[in-house]
């Protein structure tokens, strides 16, 4: 009797441990889905896929957690480009002009980090102002940003910049802006669909 009651026991088990797993896997295939298709309206379909997949069972399908989360990988890897160009501004040979533009660029980049910030802290605040202008706001400060990402590229355009040089800040920045430009999809979709 004590050994039937065991088993009923642990088939109980199996069955809420099968149930369990069942119900997050579908919750990631859910959120898997929607990641697809969300990255499907962006200028990069690829990257936002590759980048966001891994978040699918936090999102959801939540625009509003899609938003935030692009937001959030966007500050952060802007962080990691500008310490990587601050690391290329003191390296050894580099030209006056080719200071000057790692120089500005690194400015440009403080810019941004400091605008998706403020983008990222008005996302996760909830009180004060209306829906309608927090989401103005945040687009405004992610416009910025990319646009500072943008500007930062215009220094290494000329011939006088070494190309090796060029070639690694172009690889940071492109990112970058490509991330900037999804996360504000993601934020200008939610703001239309909250």
């Amino acid at each position: 009797m004590a050994a039937l009651l065991i088993l009923s026991h642990l088939a109980t088990l199996l069955n809420s441990s099968l149930a369990v797993r069942k119900l997050l896997g579908t919750q990631t295939n859910i959120g898997t889905e929607f990641i697809r298709t969300s990255c499907g309206t962006t200028t990069d379909p690829g990257l936002c896929m590759t980048t966001f997949s891994g978040y699918a069972s936090e999102i959801q399908a939540s625009p509003k957690l899609l938003a935030r989360t692009a937001l959030s990988v966007s500050l952060n890897t802007t962080r990691s480009a500008s310490t990587v160009i601050v690391k290329l501004s003191k390296s050894h040979g580099l030209k006056p002009k080719e200071i000057a533009a790692i120089r500005d660029c690194v400015e440009e980049l403080k810019d941004s980090v400091d605008e998706l910030k403020r983008a990222c802290d008005e996302m996760g605040s909830g009180g004060g102002k209306s829906f309608e202008l927090r989401m103005s706001a945040i687009q405004t400060w992610v416009s910025a940003a990319l646009t500072d990402e943008d500007t930062c590229m215009d220094g290494f355009s000329g011939k006088y910049v070494n190309g090796n040089l060029k070639t690694t800040v172009r690889r940071q920045i492109v990112k970058v802006a490509h991330l900037t430009s999804i996360a504000l999809a993601f934020v200008s979709h939610y703001a239309a669909h909250p």
